[in-house]
This record gives structure tokens, C-alpha cells and sequence, in this order.
């Protein structure tokens, strides 16, 4: 699994378009995240956007972030199995929130927050994290090191 994060129009989806073409692309705000798994190739690449929008969605829905936060870790877990089953690749885009002024609305310092933690807990599981930035890409980490750099 990769993950790809940064501002808003950092170049993310070009990347991810130009590293992985006739990808699958799915947006969470429209099917949650969970919904990924309907109409699923074995040889396509899988491309998940829309998590900010989702996230800011689903926050009056839900007051517990604890509650929330383990219901996109179980998802994250859901993807890894089912990328290893697959056999293709699954990709993450993620807004990096965390960098400029803190919000003063409390509903979009929750969002900042969880999109923090959605962040982390995607990084814990993907082969490489790519930051995107003015259109450019540079790896910031890799776990797996067999792991195909593309």
C-alpha cells in the first residue's frame, strides 16, 4: 500500500495518475470507507481520495473520536487484507492538515485532528509514504524496502 499526502493542490493526484494508470479511483466522501470493495479488479490498482471530505461529513454523526478513529483503523486493516489478497496495489491520498494556523472553530479542529490520526494510522501500514509538494514527490518513508519505488 501507498500513501500520498499533502496540502491542498500539492500535485497529489498527478502523482498518483502518473505512477499508477487505469487505476480504480473510489472517493470515500461518496462511499465511506468501507465502500471500496464493490465492482474490485484483482490486477487494477486501487485508489482511495476524499478522506477530508468523509471525515467532515461524518463528525456530527459521530462525537466520539475514539469511536471514529477505530472505525478507519479497522477500514485501513480491511484494505491491507484485501490488497494481500488482490494482489494490486491500493493507494491513499490524505489532505496534510497539520501545518499553518490551528483552526478556531472546534469542529474543524476535531477535523485537523482526525485527519492527523488517519494519517498516522495509514503510515503504520503502507510500504512507502510519499509528501507531495508543488507538484513533486519525495518518499519519506518505507517500511517494506522490497517494496516496488515506482
Amino acid at each position: 500500500m501507498q500513501l500520498f499526502i499533502g496540502g491542498a493542490c500539492a500535485g497529489k493526484r498527478e502523482q498518483v495518475a502518473a505512477r499508477f494508470p487505469g487505476a480504480c479511483w473510489i472517493s470515500v466522501s461518496e462511499r465511506g470507507p468501507e465502500g471500496w470493495r464493490d465492482g474490485l479488479s484483482r490486477e487494477v490498482p486501487l485508489v482511495l481520495t476524499g478522506w477530508a471530505d468523509w471525515l467532515a461529513g461524518v463528525l456530527g454523526q459521530e462525537p466520539d473520536d475514539d469511536r471514529l478513529r477505530r472505525r478507519l483503523v479497522a477500514a485501513l486493516d480491511a484494505l491491507t487484507r484485501a490488497e494481500r489478497d488482490r494482489g494490486a496495489e491500493t493507494v491513499l491520498i490524505l489532505p496534510e492538515m497539520g501545518r499553518g494556523i490551528v483552526p478556531l472553530e472546534a469542529r474543524d479542529r476535531r477535523l485537523r485532528d482526525l485527519a492527523g490520526w488517519l494519517a498516522q494510522d495509514a503510515a503504520a501500514r503502507v510500504d512507502a509514504v510519499w509528501y507531495v509538494r508543488h507538484g513533486l514527490a519525495r518518499r519519506l518513508s518505507q517500511v517494506n524496502p522490497a517494496a516496488d519505488a515506482r
